[in-house]
C-alpha cells in the first residue's frame, strides 16, 4: 500500500458488494479502485471535487 494511502475497514451488505465487484470486473479494476471512483464521483456530485490524481486502477 502508497504511503499516501489511508486504509479504512468498510461493512456493506452482500447485494452492495456483489454489485460493486460486478462493475469494477467490467471496468477491469480492483474493488478497491471501483470503491473510490464510486466515492469521487459522488462527491462530485455534491460539489467537492477531488483535485488530486485519479487511483491506479491495477491494484489487486
Amino acid at each position: 500500500m502508497a504511503k499516501d494511502r489511508k486504509a479504512f475497514l468498510f461493512r456493506g451488505s452482500p447485494q452492495v458488494m456483489a454489485a460493486v465487484e460486478r462493475l469494477a470486473a467490467a471496468d477491469l479494476r480492483s474493488v478497491n479502485a471501483q470503491v473510490e471512483i464510486l466515492l469521487r464521483e459522488a462527491l462530485a456530485r455534491r460539489g467537492r471535487r477531488v483535485e488530486d490524481d485519479a487511483p491506479d486502477t491495477d491494484e489487486a
